[in-house]
């Protein structure tokens, strides 16, 4: 079983990976390249961050598993690839940064999956295979989109004449991949329970003992960030940005609090919610 270390470092490489694909949301031609400059590098800071932690969990074991190095490889492929895209936006060429792009949310989404398949309950062909990369991937959107939120809140006290419509795209991405996650997370976990072998019996041990965690999993995450984004959605239509921004903070607190409260029940079942 993994340690409880690597489950809580995994939301450092979730931001990472959803935060680089949140940027796709806003249009690029409207932002100043100085929010894509700020925002990528908080995200790939966040990607150093994981590879850093991961790596030292894995030699700290003495017997790392082949495994832990095809997840360190493709995390490290990952970083490589967000910084050279960081680097990108820099220059003037647009077709580097059409290049570096998409091959750095690839790897990204490919390092998601590695990670999911170190956790995952059950062989290889099974449901497990699909539905774990699939709840670490909604879970990193989520969490991409409510951090890119609250930082292009923040460059609206810099750029004063700018639109509401790239806070409103991004406001709309955001509930989006809250529902979406949700409703991959409630798929998993009736799927699995479902299922014979390790993972239902992981279900019903989550049912018999965690149900309180399971239930402010859901809570205290992305059902307190759904409600409120009924409140983002009401400042927007007047529209108050600085309002929206602050409680894009609360509710990105929510979103890590329910993530992290995921990862305490992946070390205790693993399972992926």
């Amino acid at each position: 079983m993994p340690s409880f270390d690597a489950c809580f470092l995994l939301v450092f490489g979730q931001l990472a990976v959803g935060g680089i694909a949140a940027l796709a949301v806003p249009p690029f031609a409207v932002l100043e390249r100085g929010f894509y400059k700020s925002s990528a590098g908080v995200f790939v800071g966040s990607a150093v961050l994981y590879l850093a932690g991961k790596s030292f969990l894995v030699l700290r074991t003495g017997h790392p598993s082949p495994g832990d190095f095809v997840v360190i490889g493709c995390w490290a492929a990952f970083t490589l690839a967000a910084s050279a895209y960081l680097a990108s936006l820099w220059g003037t060429d647009a077709r580097r940064r059409a290049r570096t792009y998409p091959f750095a949310l690839g790897l990204g989404v490919l390092a998601l999956i590695a990670s999911a398949s170190v956790h995952r309950l059950g062989p290889l062909l099974s449901a497990a295979t699909l539905l774990y990369p699939l709840a670490f991937l909604t879970g990193a959107l989520a969490l991409g989109a409510v951090g890119t939120g609250m930082l292009l809140g923040h460059w609206y006290l810099i750029d004063l004449g700018l639109s509401i419509e790239p806070l409103r795209r991004l406001f709309d991405y955001f509930v989006v991949t809250l529902l979406l996650h949700v409703g991959v997370l409630v798929v998993t976990l009736v799927i699995l329970g479902l299922s014979r072998g390790p993972a239902g019996s992981a279900v019903a041990a989550l049912w018999t003992e965690h149900r309180d965690l399971l239930g402010l999993r859901l809570l205290l995450g992305p059902i307190a960030a759904l409600v409120l984004g009924h409140f983002i959605h009401r400042t927007l239509l007047i529209p108050q940005t600085m309002a929206a921004t602050g409680l894009f903070y609360i509710a990105i607190l929510f979103v890590i609090v329910g993530e992290l409260l995921g990862r305490l029940i992946l070390y205790q079942t693993s399972l992926p919610l």
